[in-house]
Formats: structure tokens, C-alpha cells, sequence
């Protein structure tokens, strides 16, 4: 399968303004709350209607605003799986499942589909049980089998997981890798979590304002985001304004820190520095600078740091807790006046300073 989208829609003030392409793979669309990412779903499902622009599923046109085309939910044979999984209440799991099935004909094949889907989600024992009655886990297995009953020719994703605690998302993510593997057709997952988009999709779309600014294979999104929305949305914390000295070198004004970096583009206006991405000791891009402040996390360390020589803002730098056990200064307090606060070491290397536009 693949799909094609070219499409625009105006609601109030919200301009969204959206193109890209899929082919048999997890395309992530990945952006903070109202930035468009459930609007472009819901126009793909038929849900919502374009104002412009096409649709097209492996050659079918679901939609097109100049040939007056807009297929219907069911002519779409989309399958969709909504945050909140919009299970019918009073429908069992066995009946919410077969609502599902309803585009099989033959009664016979509806019948052992709606058995192997339900023995396939671990449903057996739940089928009589009504969706009040069941857990996050077992209703979003029972929308996801509701949804791939159907056969449909795309699988809609709509912040999957978010209802679920940590333990619970990390088991049923599992079980949606599975089942995305064995459909083999292009899936559309939405969400603003930044771990489940690297852990479930291929390729990466970034949004912001209704726009793209960035898509790619997960790997390069993530290791490049190219915009400071893009940043912090790939989860990186330390991001400070810049100004341009020459060729190679910048001072990023928040820290105050004088930085060499090859080849700096003209259009630079931030930088992101990753928080693990930061070194101990000497070197590239070294500092010496105050610890403000330490935060224990459950495996590390967080850091504030300053430079010696001055900056408005602290950085972080994220230690794994026996490294720093081992490597924290013996002298110095963080509670002190800033001249008796512990010192440390820290360089930069060039290659992980991220270079962003705004």
C-alpha cells in the first residue's frame, strides 16, 4: 500500500497545510497538543472534509477537492483506532468486534474472523464482558481488534497509548508491534511521546502550527531535528539563542559559552545540546563550570550546570549515577556563595551540537 496527502482545511484561526507520502511502513506524526496531527487523521478516515487538495490510497483517490471526489468512512476501508478507543457501551466485546466484521459477507468466514481476532488479542475470556467493564489494556485490544477484523487497506493510530500507566503501555506496545508487523500495510500513528514514536514507527513527521517541518527515517529526525520545535519534541532540554562570531564558532548567549562547530549554517538561531550528549573532562568545546544544582533520577543524575565565567541561564547534564559517584568533586558545596560551589569539567563535542532554525 501507499498513500498520498495534499490537503488543506481552515478552522477559525488554525491553518492546516499538510503533504506527505507513506509507503508499507509506520509513518509517526509526531507534534505537541492542537498542532494538527488528529485533524490530518481524521481527514485521511473521512471523518473531517479537506477545504483543498487529494487523498490517494495505493492508486484509489479517497479524496479530491477539484474532481468533487470524498469517498465515505466505509468506502475508505480505513481502520481506526481513536485515543479514547470509541467502543460502543452497550455492545459486548464479541458484538463491538463483529461491528467490525460487517464487510465480510459470508457468514461462515465473519464468524471464524471474529474468533481469531479475539483469540489473537487474548479476548477469549472477556467476550460477554461490556467495555465499562474492562481495563485500558483490554479495551484498547478490543478497539485494535475491532479495527483489523475489518481488513481495512490502512491502520489509523490516534495517541494509542496514552490513556495507559507506563508498566501497562510498554506490554500492549509490544502487542501493537506485533500486529502492525502482520499487517503489513501502511500505518499512520499520531502521538507527542517521543519514546513510543522511536519505538513504533519507521519514519518520522514533525508538526507544528497545522505545517511539516520535518520527516525522515526515525534515526536522522531524531539525530537532526533542524528546528527548535523539532528539539524539543525529540526530547532535547538544553536549548539556547545564538549569535554567529564567524565561520566556526557561535556564543550561545543563554550560557554564555563560546562553542566551535564546523560549517555553521547562515540561518542558525538556536542550538540544542542533549543532556547525555555532554562529556566529562577536557577536550572539544571545554568548560569548567559551577554545579548549581544536583537531581537524582531514578538511574542518573541530572546536573545544572554554569559556566565560571558567567550565564544567564543553568544547562543540563544527565551522569549515570556511578560515573558521578566516582567523578564529583571532593570540595565545594551547591548551597554555598557561587565561588565555593563544586567545579567540573565538561566538553562539548561539535559533532552532537544540534543546529536549529526557530
Amino acid at each position: 500500500m501507499s498513500l498520498y496527502v495534499d490537503i488543506e482545511k481552515k478552522l477559525g484561526n488554525f491553518h492546516l497545510k499538510v503533504f506527505f507520502e507513506a509507503e508499507n511502513e509506520t509513518l509517526a506524526l509526531l507534534g505537541a497538543s492542537g498542532c494538527g496531527k488528529s485533524m490530518t487523521l481524521k481527514c485521511i478516515a473521512g471523518i473531517e472534509k479537506p477545504d483543498r487538495g487529494r487523498i490517494i490510497l495505493d492508486g484509489v483517490t479517497l479524496f479530491d477537492s477539484d474532481k468533487k471526489i470524498n469517498l465515505s468512512v466505509q468506502e475508505r476501508k480505513t481502520g481506526l483506532v481513536f485515543q479514547n478507543y470509541a467502543l460502543f457501551p452497550n455492545m459486548t466485546v464479541m458484538q463491538n468486534v463483529a461491528a467490525g466484521a460487517k464487510r465480510e459477507k459470508d457468514p461462515v468466514k465473519r464468524e471464524r474472523l471474529i474468533h481469531e481476532f479475539i483469540e489473537s488479542f487474548g479476548l477469549a475470556s472477556e467476550v460477554n464482558k461490556y467495555p465499562s467493564e474492562l481495563s485500558g489494556g483490554q479495551q484498547q485490544r478490543t478497539a485494535l481488534a475491532r479495527a483489523l477484523v475489518s481488513d481495512p487497506n490502512i491502520l489509523l493510530l490516534d495517541e494509542p497509548f496514552s490513556a495507559l500507566d507506563s508498566h501497562l503501555r510498554f506490554q500492549l506496545e509490544q502487542e501493537v508491534r506485533r500486529a502492525i508487523q502482520s499487517f503489513g500495510k501502511t500505518v499512520i500513528l499520531v502521538s507527542h511521546d517521543r519514546d513510543e514514536v522511536y519505538r513504533m514507527s519507521d519514519k518520522v513527521a514533525v508538526m507544528q502550527n497545522g505545517r511539516i517541518e520535518a520527516m525522515g527515517e526515525k534515526g536522522e529526525v531524531f539525530a537532526a531535528p533542524k528546528t527548535k520545535n523539532g528539539a524539543i519534541l525529540t526530547g532535547c532540554k538544553n536549548i539556547s539563542e545564538v549569535k554567529i562570531l564567524d565561520d566556526n564558532h557561535l556564543m550561545a548567549l543563554d550560557w554564555g559559552l563560546k562553542l566551535y562547530v564546523p560549517n555553521i549554517p547562515e540561518d542558525v538561531e538556536y542550538i540544542g545540546i542533549r543532556m547525555h550528549d555532554i562529556q566529562a573532562g577536557e577536550g572539544e568545546n571545554h568548560f569548567r563550570c559551577f554545579v548549581e544544582e544536583v537531581i537524582e533520577n531514578t538511574f542518573s543524575y541530572t546536573l545544572l550546570l554554569r559556566g565560571v565565567e558567567g550565564g544567564a541561564k543553568t544547562f543540563g547534564w544527565e551522569v549515570d549515577k556511578k560515573l558521578w559517584n566516582y567523578y564529583r568533586p571532593k570540595t565545594g558545596n551547591i548551597h554555598s556563595p557561587a565561588s565555593e560551589k563544586p567545579v567540573v569539567d565538561i566538553r562539548i563535542p561539535s559533532d552532537v551540537i544540534l543546529l536549529l532554525k526557530g
